[in-house]
């Protein structure tokens, strides 16, 4: 099962790293990652292979939950079939 993350907020050290632990730390494998910061304003999409996560998809989002507090971005996660249906016209 594949998944995307997005992450959004305004820029600050430490994002990609603390979003990157939690998700080796439950097993998720980051497959792809595309990162940029306009006027300040960081946005992230990361896309992920769950085969191996210790958790649920609830698990995960409830684990995110922690450094989406701490550095004030919005985590979503979203499996790849519903992320797909919703860009598909």
């Amino acid at each position: 099962m594949n998944a995307y993350v997005s992450v959004i907020g305004m820029d600050k050290k430490g994002i990609i790293k603390a979003v990157a632990t939690v998700l080796s730390d439950l097993g998720a494998n980051i497959l792809d990652i595309n990162q940029t910061i306009v006027k300040g304003c960081f946005t992230m999409v990361m896309f992920v292979d769950l085969t191996d996560l210790t958790t649920d998809l609830a698990g995960l989002k409830l684990a995110l939950s922690v450094p989406s507090t701490e550095l004030d971005v919005k985590i979503k996660v979203q499996h790849e079939a519903i992320f797909s249906a919703m860009h598909t016209i």
